[in-house]
């Protein structure tokens, strides 16, 4: 029962600094990116992809990236998607690695889909 309890809590804990860094990285000017040309670079598999996923963005999943990466150019801007915003951060962090500069979390692909509709209808 003791065990069960500290994975609930540490569950918890994630989730809620996962929706705290949701809401300062959405909150600075990812859709601007977007509009200048930002790649959304989705790193789910691609049968999650296959079941949804934002127009235009590119799949290449978090196993793939690591030989995949060279396919990218290092000059553009990238922000990485998923499906909870875990493997976004992990793609994030391997392509800063790999000497991408202008890399962003998107946190999970819904949530970014519904940020960017929500800032088109403002602008």
């Amino acid at each position: 029962m003791k065990r069960w309890m500290i994975i609930a809590v540490a569950l918890l804990l994630v989730y809620i600094g996962y929706r705290v860094y949701r809401f300062y990285t959405l909150d600075k000017g990812l859709d601007r990116l977007v509009a200048a040309g930002a790649i959304i670079l989705d790193v789910r598999t691609a049968q999650e992809f296959k079941m949804g996923h934002i127009e235009g963005a590119v799949n290449i999943s978090l196993g793939e990236i690591r030989q995949r990466y060279i396919e990218l150019d290092t000059a553009k801007t990238y922000i990485t998607v998923c499906s909870h915003g875990l493997r976004s951060v992990k793609a994030e962090k391997l392509l800063k690695e790999r000497g991408f500069r202008k890399v962003y979390n998107g946190g999970a692909w819904s949530d970014f889909q519904e940020y960017l509709n929500k800032h088109k209808k403002v602008r």
